[in-house]
């Protein structure tokens, strides 16, 4: 009888544990969603800005962008075509467990008629955090866009105004298998907790 009882007791503390989590996550989901209102942007809506951020992400086994990385990148482009921004900040992880993503990054923009002179590279952004921190202390961005899905935007953008940056999301496109989507926000929404507690 007291094995049941013992039981149960364990159940309804690990009920309430995983109920206690939960509201975590939602409740730090809900808070970037409010943080970054009326900061998120389709392209052809976006600001014009001195520079976009584009965070790194994975590189394929011939060194070439992702789907995700490429989305970014593509829509950086665009921005700059479009005379929204100046320049590109490439950060990301430059000896990542897939490959060099700035090297990725940079030969995409070169491969697409982007001037070199006009990127700049960050190869130690090995976080979104690090990546708004270190685009404010060493790069002296005070006003940007950063650009990447939309599962990743309201942190992007949260962190980057944490950061002290004046920062913008626009929204990246992915050509994406639904795996790949639904692993990503699975991602995202468990980052969030961490991501309001760098805020506080």
């Amino acid at each position: 009888m007291q094995l049941i009882t013992d039981r149960k007791t364990t159940l309804r503390l690990g009920v309430g544990v995983a109920a206690a989590a939960a509201l975590i996550v939602a409740g730090a989901n809900v808070r970037l969603r409010l943080v970054s209102a009326g900061y998120r942007f389709v392209p052809a809506a976006a600001p014009t800005v001195p520079v976009v951020i584009v965070p790194g992400a994975k590189v394929g086994p011939d060194g070439a962008p992702m789907a995700y990385l490429r989305g970014r990148l593509d829509v950086a482009i665009e921005l700059l075509r479009a005379g929204k921004v100046r320049g590109i900040l490439v950060s990301g992880d430059a000896a990542g467990t897939s490959g060099d993503e700035i090297a990725s990054m940079t030969s995409y923009l070169a491969d697409h008629g982007v001037d070199p002179a006009v990127v700049r590279c960050d190869g130690e952004g090995l976080s979104t955090r690090a990546t708004c921190e270190r685009a404010k202390n060493l790069y002296d961005v005070d006003r940007a866009i950063i650009v990447t899905q939309y599962q990743h935007l309201p942190r992007a953008v949260a962190l980057c105004r944490g950061a002290g940056i004046d920062g913008y999301g626009v929204t990246a496109y992915c050509e994406c298998k639904r795996k790949t989507l639904m692993r990503n926000t699975i991602r995202e929404w468990l980052a969030a907790p961490r991501a309001v507690a760098a805020l506080i």
